[in-house]
């Protein structure tokens, strides 16, 4: 277990980077979003939209952001699916989230 309550994939991975088979470990924020790309390699973007309140017009906006999280083998994860992410240690530059659950 990673210590949330999330299904563990059946397929088997040899990824370094996996959370539930390799032992990477969570911790922080959680937040759901839309895979909006999947061309980096072992890397997906995932678009984050949240409403803002705007106190000099007293009404909500939609505010998006885009980050960048590891996608382990085990998972597959598609252009256009809700995922759960993670935050992790820092694995690269730009990455400190992993895909924790794909919810189609």
């Amino acid at each position: 277990m990673i210590g949330m309550d999330v299904p563990v994939p059946e397929r088997a991975c040899t990824d370094s980077n996996c959370p539930f088979h390799a032992g990477l470990p969570i911790r922080g924020k959680i937040f759901e979003g839309t895979v909006t790309g999947t061309r980096a390699k072992k890397t997906i973007t995932i678009q984050h939209e949240s409403p803002v309140y705007i106190s000099k017009f007293k009404r909500y906006a939609r505010s998006k952001s885009t980050i960048h999280a590891h996608a382990p083998e085990c998972l597959d994860i598609e252009e256009g699916d809700r995922v759960l992410a993670a935050e992790c240690r820092p694995l690269a530059k730009s990455v400190s989230f992993v895909v924790v659950e794909v919810r189609r």
